[in-house]
């Protein structure tokens, strides 16, 4: 056994097997540590601890009458079971360990604002995410995936939760697949086949019905954002966009919010939507200008931003958006897509200049830019539906 006591937290580190030979041994010097930090939070980091048995549970309910907020952390899956068939994960927090994989080398399918995603053999993928600290992320975006699946959309399944380096990360089953990006750039006399499969993808998400409140209300933030720009715009362009927003109707159909060719993986002649994070529902002009700030927006005055990102050069990224939509919307002439793609791009600038303007607001260039589309657009635009 061993311990530290950082930030008023004293973690007792467990090593080997705690049963009969040492218990008593044990729980003395747990206890002396308590009362050695008296005022410390106590963590048992039982990562290393191979058996417990019934003598060193006994000692960890004694300290547990003692200290009420006692929790045992990096639990393997065998010392895991014993808590839990005993009773103990019902009594105080006990958290599992989780198994450490490595990235190095892998191949990178796609990146987002809140993960990276790489293939790790043949079968899986795993997010890595960049907040250190996402275990409430994952567990949000793994209910998510979940969600979606029983809804009907063919989308990775789910299965562990994994250490890489010090950051957590979700793995994926992906049998096989290969992402959209990569297969229309790698089959580039058959693009148009890959591009309509994930218009149809996209469709099939869209008609997806959900409950009101499963899922995330994009309606309301897409309001939200142009709310916030309040102080940006002229007062009559403001004035209408949040006309604009608010007109958009309560649509309860199923969104994906980050929809692009790397998040959607075709294998065994069928589309796999994967990163599932920003789910939620709502009219489909919001997914269009998702879309359109990905394939352009972003990119509009610095084309590197699109094609680091996408990771497909610009012209290519502007012929996939514009296949997307004629695809998405069969039969229906360029001057009614165009008309679609109008209002996509005020939501799309809305969130653009609202996200410049608070991560970059020395970008004067990039903020004016946006400025002069949206109030272009808005003056140009009198409903967001089509």
């Amino acid at each position: 056994m061993r311990h530290t006591c950082e930030d008023n937290i004293l973690t007792i580190y467990l090593e080997g097997n705690f049963d009969t030979n040492n218990s008593d041994q044990i729980g003395a010097q747990m206890q002396e540590l308590k009362d050695q930090y008296p005022d410390a939070k106590l963590v048992i980091d039982a990562e290393d601890l191979v058996y417990i048995s019934s003598a060193g549970l006994r000692q960890i309910l004694k300290m547990k009458k003692k200290v009420k907020d006692l929790k045992i952390i990096n639990c393997s899956s065998e010392v895991y079971e014993v808590f839990s068939m005993t009773g103990f994960s019902e009594m105080m927090d006990i958290e599992k360990g989780y198994r450490h994989v490595s990235v190095e080398g892998c191949e990178k399918i796609g990146e987002g604002s809140n993960g990276i995603v790489y293939r790790i053999n043949p079968d899986t993928i795993v997010k890595v995410y960049k907040n250190s600290d996402a275990l409430d992320d994952i567990k949000r975006e793994r209910e998510l995936a979940r969600t979606a699946l029983v809804m009907g959309i063919n989308t990775a399944i789910p299965f562990d939760v994994v250490k890489v380096g010090d950051k957590y990360g979700s793995i994926f089953e992906l049998l096989s697949a290969k992402s959209i990006t990569r297969l229309v750039k790698d089959n580039p006399d058959d693009k148009d086949k890959y591009i309509r499969i994930f218009a149809d993808m996209l469709k099939e998400i869209h008609a997806t019905p959900v409950k009101e409140g499963v899922l995330p209300n994009a309606r309301a933030t897409v309001i939200g954002w142009a709310k916030w720009l309040e102080s940006h715009l002229p007062e009559e362009s403001f004035r209408k966009l949040v006309a604009l927003t608010e007109g958009i109707p309560e649509h309860h159909f199923v969104l994906h919010g980050d929809y692009h060719t790397n998040n959607v993986h075709y294998a065994d002649n069928e589309a796999i939507l994967i990163d599932m994070d920003t789910l939620s529902e709502g009219y489909p002009i919001i997914e269009f200008a998702s879309v359109f700030m990905a394939y352009r927006g972003y990119g509009e005055l610095d084309h590197d931003k699109v094609e680091k990102f996408l990771e497909i050069e610009w012209d290519l990224a502007g012929y996939i958006l514009e296949k997307l939509m004629e695809f998405y919307f069969d039969g229906k002439d360029k001057d009614f897509i165009d008309s679609v793609m109008d209002k996509a791009r005020v939501i799309g600038y809305t969130r653009g200049l609202r996200r410049t303007i608070k991560r970059e607001s020395d970008n004067v260039e990039l903020i004016d830019h946006y400025k002069k589309q949206l109030i272009e657009l808005i003056d140009k635009v009198d409903t967001l539906l089509y």
